[in-house]
């Protein structure tokens, strides 16, 4: 079998870039007997790709991690150039990791096309807020559900809204899971970095994290207003939140002035603190020495930083309108965003050591049931099943 992957997304750090690497990594471990060829359009960050993957490298002007993004625009010449690309390879399958860097094709090959969420269809003007760009959207989405011989997505919550939404029979959605990254784990005795002392993490201090963009829909604006409460008050006199993002090269619709602004008006610069992108290594390290991790967003496809965090042993607060309560069970508390719920959620946990304790187990035990190999696994019987059909 001869599967083409578009690739055009291997450089984005968000989630579906992540997704992309690690799964197409535990793909190249476990199906040796398929062959892979990847088409990308940038060669940066390429040394990771799997060493018996062929990789071909399309000349665009623009990469598509940037040109898919909310603001950005793919050109004609660009789009016709990969859509030609992947309509003359001779392969049995072309795999779309996600429906943001789609290209209708003209082939006889089978198509696989991951929606990885509804987010951008259940909140549009918090996610594409351009009208032009919508409708853009929509028209790719729409190509990409006609062209698909199988949807993918990555976890039952989102394939029952993916088929709810678009009303898609559901034997065309297929679940392909996803997991913590290795180097997400429990560290016996975790040291700040150089960098995260200087923020002042040094482990001293209560710390919640957040992990994520700074999109509307993440919902934390709900966030900065509950940790505002708790700070006011001296039992939570040494309480920190790490907003941990990449604001300045996000590719999606970003808020982050607004929040920003919020926590000045609030007057917790000191206490509200913005790193940035953290690299994994150093993220494992605050992961250990935070408290919770907090995901509130208003909708989740999977929320892999909770689980990132929960592998780390790290109690989570996130939202209900996810999976996570099916993927973390007791290692995380639940709420509903936008019911003011989220402040009682950090006020019991803070202050229960005991909690704390039995979460931390649970979490740990949860996020190692979730592994990259059994999610590649799950696609190659996806893929044999959609060739041999």
């Amino acid at each position: 079998m001869h599967i083409g992957v578009d690739a055009t997304c291997w450089q984005n750090r968000r989630g579906y870039g992540r997704h992309a690497r690690a799964l197409l990594s535990a793909l190249g471990r476990l199906d040796a007997g398929t062959r892979y060829t990847l088409f990308l359009d940038s060669p940066e960050d390429t040394g990771n790709i799997p060493p018996r993957f062929e990789a071909r490298l399309l000349n665009n002007d623009v990469p598509t991690s940037v040109a898919a993004a909310a603001a950005g625009r793919r050109s004609l010449a660009d789009l016709w150039r990969v859509s030609r690309a992947f309509s003359n390879v001779a392969v049995d399958a072309l795999l779309f990791p996600t429906i943001y860097s789609f290209v209708p094709t003209i082939t006889r090959a089978r198509k696989l096309v991951m929606i990885h969420d509804v987010i951008a269809e259940t909140f549009p003007k918090l996610t594409v807020p351009r009208l032009s760009a919508r409708l853009f959207w929509k028209a790719k989405v729409a190509f990409g559900r006609w062209q698909a011989d199988a949807l993918i997505t990555v976890s039952d919550y989102s394939r029952q809204r993916i088929v709810e939404y678009f009303g898609v029979p559901a034997d065309r959605v297929f679940v392909v899971g996803e997991a913590a990254d290795p180097v997400f784990r429990p560290l016996d005795s975790p040291q700040p970095t150089e960098r995260l002392r200087a923020l002042g993490i040094d482990g001293s201090r209560r710390t919640i994290a957040y992990v994520g963009g700074f999109s509307p829909h993440k919902n934390l604006e709900e966030l900065v207003t509950a940790f505002a409460a708790l700070a006011s008050r001296n039992e939570f006199a040494d309480l920190l939140l790490v907003m941990v993002g990449d604001y300045q090269g996000d590719v999606f619709h970003s808020y982050f002035g607004s929040i920003r602004d919020q926590v000045a008006r609030l007057g917790l610069q000191d206490r509200i603190l913005f790193p940035g992108f953290v690299p994994d290594d150093e993220l494992t390290i605050l992961l250990n020495l935070s408290t919770a991790l907090v995901l509130p967003s208003l909708m989740e496809g999977f929320g892999l930083p909770a689980v990132e965090a929960a592998a780390c042993g790290c109690p989570v607060i996130a939202t209900r309108n996810s999976p996570l309560p099916e993927l973390l069970g007791g290692g995380a508390i639940y709420i509903t965003p936008g019911k003011q719920e989220l402040e009682g959620a950090l006020e019991t946990l803070l202050g229960s050591g005991p909690m704390q304790s039995r979460m931390r187990a649970a979490a740990r035990d949860a996020a190692g049931r979730l592994t990259w190999d059994a999610a590649a696994r799950q696609m190659m019987d996806v893929m044999r099943k959609v060739v041999n059909s």
